[in-house]
This record gives C-alpha cells, structure tokens and sequence, in this order.
C-alpha cells in the first residue's frame, strides 16, 4: 500500500475542536493524526478508563489473541516515535515474521528464514495502554470517560454535524459542539440509525460470515523444552479441515492459545473439552504443548467473528463535518488479524485527507472532505475485505454475500501460490507481504511468481 506517514511535516492546526467516538485502538490513532489538526481533540468513552494494561467491558474479544501486522507496526512506529524501545523494555520480544513464525500450510510446514517482516509480539491490553498514555501527554487533547453518546447534533438545514448528544454515568444528558466529529465506536456503532433518525439513508451493509469461533487460554510457558519459534499456527482449510490452532508469545514470556472452529464447529470452553479439541488437530503440535502447561487464566470464548461492510462510500447525501473509521466502517474475521492494522492505515488516510484541504488555506473549509475520505477509505478496506473474504467463502456453511467468478478462480489461484510458497522461500516472502498489507496482491501475477505456479499446477 503506497501509504506512509510523515510525522516531520508540520500540518496548519485549525482554531477548532473535534470529537472521537470511542477509545480503542481506531479512535486513539485517530485523536493522534487529529491532534496536528485540531486545538482541542476530545475521545468520548463509555468505559472508565483503566490505569494499566487491563481488559474492560467495551472490548470483550481483549481476552482473545490481537496480532498487529508489520504494516501496523510501521505506522504506529512513526505515529509514535519511542514506541519500539518502550516495549521493549517491557519484555515484548521482537517477532520476525519469516524466521519465528512456523505455519502449517496445505502443502506442509512454511519456510522459515529472516527477512524485513517484523512486529513487537504483546498483547492488544498493552499496546492500547500505552497508546492511551502517550496521548494522554498530548495538551490539545483530553478523554471524557464513563459517557456514552447517544446522537449527532446537526445545524439547522440537517446539512452538518455539529457536535454530539451525551450521556453520563448517572444518566444525565447533555450536548458537547464541535467542528468536526468521528466516529470510531466500533461494530456496534449507531450511526447507521442516527443518520435515518436525521432524515438520511443507511449504509448498505455486505456481510460475510463463516460462523467461526475461538476459545482462548493464556499460559505462563508451554512444554517441558524450550521452543523454537514465537508463533505457531495451524490453519482450518476448507472444504473438510474445520479446526485449527494458535501458539502465540507475549510480553513477560507468556503465551495465548487460541483454539479455531469454522462452520459452527466452536471449541469448547471448559477444560477437557478444550484439550480434546486441541488433541483433534491436524497436528499435535498445539496439543503437545499444553497438555501439561499450566494455565494463568480461564477459558475464553468469542463467536462474533462475521465479516461486516457498511458502505459509506456509496451514500449520495452524507452529513459535512463527520466520518466513520475503524469497525463502525468494517468488520473483519479477526482470525486475519487484520482490524489494527487497517485502523493505522485509515489515520493516515484521514490525515492526508485534512492536509490535503487545510494546505495554504488560513481558513480552510471541510465541507465534503467526509465524503472524500468515505471513499478514500472503500480503497484502504478493499484488499483486506478481499483477503478475509475469499477465505471465508470457501466453507460452504458460509452465509451472507457468495462467491463470484473473480473470487473463485482467486481462491484457486491462491491455492497454487501457497503450495508454491510452501517449498519457495522467494514465493512465501511475497506471500507474507500481502498478509502484512505491505504489499499488493497483484504480486501474485508478477511473472516470476506466475511462471512457478503454473509449473506446479501442470507437474
């Protein structure tokens, strides 16, 4: 993705407030690109925000394995500068995604080798904290915990967002104006029914769900030998392989595993059932790890993994003055690892979006930069969307949008190039790179790549 963030360049601050619905990892690096921008950024969160690396209410999938992909991991480095020594110094281990990372792909184990694919391996309780703390740092920008919003204030004519409706702990309402308001609440974001409630239409919505679940346990070490990789993963593969499995190393040397059902085939959350699941994998990898680990922590399940799109982009009359980011906007299968990764990339699109029209102008006006950042953002989501989606839709138990002819002869495609990757470190590498948003997927049909597969598929 040809997107990059310049922290060096010195954005024209407008006279102006702005308000960020919601604190998880979208609206944080959103406040971030809007603190150049604004003088005064206010997040608006209905939990009370904790003072450590904890779990709270309003993410109940905290529990369960985050992965932030080198792409991410880019960004927040240059939106954060520091970051990386900080966790580091936090016993958050550096996870080289070619040489840590051992996967088990149709055509056998992936091969292993270092590269420039890297990530800090914590936990997701972690890096919002410390996300969270540095902003906290930042003068223009201050958090109202404990208040949940319940509409958008709009001028007059219903022509701009003015601000927010509010309400308190104790249930009190009251209203909070600004020049500019996002969205970042997340799945269960309400502004489809604020915009009909203001006289506009809804998104369209495109859902995919393979109906997958996790059950998830952390672990203080695993095995009675020490391992050799950082991650380990055994992937469902359509149509008859339902189950699948995670080792994953976070910070202060302990691990989450993560079990995977597709097709309503959910791993169980009590403790012989989770380990006979565990011993039914294609591998006994995952099984042999934790059948004598001692767990620091109970069992987790989470079954809300369906892929959502509400297209924005297409509206033909939407409010100035506000956007939606993050999962208010698209919702992918987390077992892509996706979301945070395509949150930092969505900050950046919005920032590039107020430079572009607050350049030279002492006044600028944002009227219809929403629209423009919409659809700006439709391009961000469309690889991800892709990625996640095709692969879902290989399970017939699938349900919601279907297969057309361009993504089934992908996911053949696709097919050739991982039994290709699964013996050629060069194929795999570039494999990756997509994953990691790093690179397109029209590198699958560079020649080289497509000169392999089609050897494979006639040998």
């Amino acid at each position: 993705m040809e997107i990059t963030a310049n922290v060096q360049e010195t954005p024209v601050k407008t006279p102006q407030k702005v308000i960020v619905i919601g604190g998880s990892i979208a609206g944080l690096l959103t406040a971030r690109v809007l603190a150049d921008h604004f003088d005064q950024v206010t997040i608006i969160e209905r939990d009370r925000v904790p003072e450590q690396p904890e779990s709270r209410a309003g993410v109940p999938q905290s529990h369960q394995l985050h992965v932030l992909l080198t792409q991410g991991y880019r960004i927040l480095n240059q939106l954060f500068p520091g970051l990386e020594e900080e966790l580091a110094g936090l016993d958050v281990s550096t996870l080289n995604w070619t040489a840590d990372f051992q996967w088990l792909l149709p055509g056998g184990w992936s091969p292993r080798f270092p590269s420039h694919l890297k990530t800090q391996a914590c936990s997701r309780n972690l890096l919002e904290f410390l996300i969270r703390k540095r902003l906290a740092a930042y003068r223009n920008l201050d958090f109202k915990e404990a208040t949940t919003v319940t509409g958008l204030l709009l001028n007059p004519n219903r022509t701009t967002v003015e601000g927010v409706k509010l309400r308190n702990s104790n249930g009190t309402d009251t209203q909070l104006s600004a020049q500019f308001v996002v969205d970042a609440s997340g799945r269960n974001s309400q502004t489809p029914q604020w915009l009909k409630n203001v006289g506009y239409e809804a998104p369209q919505e495109t859902i995919v769900n393979a109906f997958l679940g996790y059950a998830s346990r952390w672990y203080q070490s695993l095995g009675n030998e020490p391992l050799d990789y950082h991650v380990l993963y055994l992937m469902p593969q359509a149509p008859h392989q339902s189950r699948g499995g995670v080792l994953y190393r976070v910070e202060g040397d302990r691990w989450i595993v993560c079990l995977i059902g597709v097709g309503r085939d959910y791993p169980p959350t009590d403790e012989a059932g989770f380990l006979d699941f565990a011993q039914s994998l294609s591998d006994p990898s995952v099984y042999e790890a934790i059948k004598n680990a001692q767990p620091i922590s109970p069992i987790y399940g989470y079954r809300r993994t369906e892929n959502r799109l509400r297209h924005y982009e297409r509206l033909s009359h939407f409010p100035n003055n506000f956007v939606v980011v993050g999962d208010a906007v698209c919702t992918f299968n987390p077992v892509y690892g996706q979301g945070m990764t395509v949150a930092s990339l969505a900050a950046l699109v919005l920032d590039q979006c107020f430079k572009q029209y607050t350049q030279h102008r002492s006044n600028p006006d944002l009227k219809d930069l929403g629209k423009h950042f919409q659809k700006k953002l439709a391009l961000v989501n469309q690889t991800p969307w892709l990625m996640a989606t095709a692969d879902d839709l290989r399970w017939s138990t699938t349900a919601g949008d279907k297969p057309n002819i361009i993504t089934r002869f992908l996911q053949q495609y696709i097919d050739k190039v991982i039994l290709v990757a699964s013996e050629r470190a060069e194929v795999y590498q570039s494999f990756i790179e997509v994953i990691h948003l790093i690179k397109p997927t029209t590198i699958f049909f560079k020649p080289s790549i497509l000169w392999q597969v089609i050897r494979q598929a006639f040998s």
